[in-house]
């Protein structure tokens, strides 16, 4: 990551805790270079154990509130890479889904990892979020001109159609593109990648255009799913699914439903079908009233 090697006046500094008002500013250490990053994560993780924040203040990237008049600033304050590292990844693009409401720190210290120049990026932020954070976002994206936000947001109830709905709005958006991605991969805002985008794009071309959608046949208790009419509750203070007593009616098409992650990888011939086949059409709107459809669809639709 290009922020291990950022010149640090005070010492190298990682996580976002900055000092509370009026304490005693963090002792200067050596700077970044000077130290073996195994040495460095030793005595951060031991500081961190011990309670001992002032270690680890300070050095989060530039956000939108604080980003200067132009983005090429931003930009080049906070490392972005802006060309294609490899000619491997420059033909092999890729397509990300974020769906987001809260933490915009965060969110931009992932966009930051996982961005590059040929990729395409679509954001979903939960219509219920303030609109100050919607706007924070737009901000930021209006940097990057292969980033969206998409065209319709859902208001996101965990476990409900409308985490679903909120990919699928985004790969509604991305297949509209000019951008020829490979496979497109979900995530949501608190994720961070442990791989290279070099290293995804190897491990991608592995499956040669099959879908990463593991699965496998439900335990009892899992069965309860798909068995019972579950709704949506949007509530001023809460949001949540709620169990009714009528039994849903047999999946469409005879299928066995099988259950998995809901953050997937997706060749775009496979997002083509999903939009396009009457049995992947059927299928969703079968799981519109069921628990966490976005753990069951995409490894039927395949």
């Amino acid at each position: 990551m290009s922020s291990l090697h950022q010149e640090a006046p005070e010492g190298p500094r990682y996580l976002l805790t900055p000092p509370p008002p009026g304490a005693t500013p963090p002792p200067r250490l050596p700077r970044l270079p000077q130290l073996r990053e195994s040495d460095f994560l030793r005595r951060a993780c031991g500081a961190l154990a011990q309670g001992q924040k002032t270690f680890v203040w300070g050095n989060h990237l530039r956000t939108s509130l604080e980003r200067a008049a132009s983005c090429q600033d931003y930009v080049s304050a906070s490392h972005y890479v802006t060309r294609p590292v490899t000619a491997e990844e420059a033909t092999f693009p890729l397509a990300y889904i974020f769906t987001l409401h809260k933490e915009l720190a965060t969110f931009e210290r992932l966009f930051r990892a996982v961005y590059a120049p040929h990729n395409v990026y679509c954001i979903h932020v939960d219509e219920k979020v303030p609109a100050r954070y919607k706007q924070e976002v737009e901000k930021m994206l209006e940097c990057f001109p292969n980033a969206f936000l998409v065209s319709k947001a859902e208001p996101v109830v965990y476990a409900g159609i409308s985490r679903l709905q909120a990919d699928l709005n985004c790969m509604k958006d991305l297949l509209r593109s000019t951008t020829p991605w490979k496979y497109v991969l979900n995530m949501c805002g608190q994720d961070f990648p442990l791989k290279t985008n070099k290293e995804i794009v190897q491990h991608l071309k592995k499956f040669k255009g099959k879908n990463l959608t593991p699965g496998v046949l439900p335990p009892p208790p899992i069965t309860l799913r798909t068995k019972f009419v579950y709704k949506e509750h949007i509530g001023l203070k809460a949001s949540y699914m709620k169990r009714t007593e009528i039994l849903k009616l047999p999946p469409p098409h005879n299928l066995t439903i099988y259950f998995g992650s809901a953050y997937i990888a997706l060749t775009r011939p496979f997002v083509e079908f999903l939009f396009n086949d009457s049995r992947a059409i059927d299928l969703l709107q079968w799981s519109k009233d069921t628990y966490s459809p976005d753990e069951h669809f995409w490894v039927n639709g395949k």
